[in-house]
């Protein structure tokens, strides 16, 4: 009898599988690279931008590129696992991992928005 929970990708697979993740990966940074740029663009060009919006963005953009990060990661580890036991733990663990980060996130941003709210609402001298 053959052990149904253990399995292997050919080598074929696997390496255009890394090629793919390296390729998202470089295709991500660029993107990245792209949008920061754009951003750093934005404050030069817009000097009414107040600070709350700029650390809003700037927290997003970081969110953001820390998700993909994870995804990208999480993915790459589920083409290294050896049987169906280690890619259910890889699972739990992103979950768990990916959901404290998004909570912690929705915190972040929402002490952004309110810091951002108090300083709309505060009177200039």
């Amino acid at each position: 009898m053959t052990d149904q929970t253990h399995f292997e990708l050919p080598p074929e697979m696997r390496s255009m599988a890394e090629t793919s993740f390296k390729q998202a990966r470089d295709a991500f940074e660029k993107l990245l690279g792209n949008a920061q740029a754009a951003a750093g663009s934005l404050e030069e060009h817009g000097a009414t931008m107040r600070a709350g919006a700029k650390d809003l963005s700037t927290k997003a953009l970081s969110f953001a590129e820390a998700n993909v990060q994870a995804a990208l990661n999480y993915a790459q580890s589920l083409v290294h696992a050896k049987d169906l036991s280690e890619v259910m733990r890889l699972h739990g663990e992103y979950v768990q991992a990916q959901m404290k980060a998004l909570a912690d996130q929705a915190g972040e941003m929402g002490q952004i928005v309110h810091r951002a709210a108090m300083d709309a609402t505060t009177p200039k001298h």
